[in-house]
């Protein structure tokens, strides 16, 4: 069977309990995902509604992820949330390396690593992200920032655990409010290095890897129906479950004519 295309969406620091089961409502609602094998919804919430959310959607097809964790089971880590308590909310992925971890947090390639491990060791599926920086990217420096990212997040995992990881290429230039989204034919570029360059999994099947940045109702049909592209990364535009859905629907629909 063909790999699902993935398509989901991280809240960041947004939305309260009242604001997350309003969404998860409207999914659960909608036959949309649930009717489509080709496509993988997630949703990942702030850690303050993980559960909630895990709840709500546990008898849908959509999964549920954490926007971080810490790589030990437990300890004086004040402020962290271990890969026990995600799994104990009921979370099946787990956001690692985003940018905004990166700048804010000074969170470093090693750092991503040693998360990517821990997360395997128990089961999650990590969901790495990495990017080029505007400086990176003007002084030509994109394909090598993302290998680099890419490599040391995955160094010591096996083929085995690899077909348990998914990538997400995000430039950190395209994501956020005043983004721009990479054109279809960047997103392509970059997604191509990728696949050449990163090891394949135990089956002899490339590393998903799903494009972030700015993607909304008007690009994501062209971004959807890239062969590179295994699936979609969304931010505020899918904040709104109808956006969320209508999205779905729009690739959908670009997959099927692909």
């Amino acid at each position: 069977m063909d790999q699902p295309f993935w398509i989901g969406t991280s809240w960041k620091m947004n939305k309260t309990l009242a604001q997350a089961r309003n969404f998860t409502r409207t999914l659960r609602a909608s036959t949309l995902l649930d009717s489509d094998e080709r496509l993988q919804g997630f949703v990942i919430p702030p850690f303050t509604a993980l559960e909630t959310v895990c709840r709500e959607l546990a008898d849908e097809s959509v999964m549920v992820g954490a926007q971080n964790m810490h790589w030990a089971d437990a300890g004086a880590f004040t402020g962290e949330v271990s890969p026990t308590m995600v799994i104990d909310c009921g979370a099946d992925i787990v956001e690692l390396g985003h940018s905004e971890r990166r700048e804010y947090f000074n969170e470093t390639d090693e750092a991503v690593n040693r998360k990517v491990k821990a997360a395997l060791a128990h089961g999650l599926r990590p969901l790495i992200c990495i990017g080029e920086t505007a400086t990176e990217k003007a002084l030509g420096a994109t394909e090598e920032t993302v290998l680099r990212q890419a490599k040391i997040a995955l160094s010591g995992v096996s083929a085995e655990q690899l077909g348990r990881c998914l990538l997400a290429y995000e430039p950190v230039w395209a994501i956020g409010d005043g983004g721009s989204p990479a054109t279809p034919e960047y997103a392509q570029w970059i997604h191509r290095c990728l696949r050449e360059a990163l090891p394949r999994t135990a089956d002899d099947q490339p590393l998903p890897v799903l494009y972030g940045g700015s993607v909304n109702e008007d690009n994501c049909a062209d971004l959807a129906a890239l062969p590179e592209v295994a699936g979609l990364f969304i931010g505020r535009a899918a904040w709104d479950a109808d956006g969320y859905l209508r999205i779905v629907s729009k690739v959908a629909n670009a997959r099927l004519a692909a």
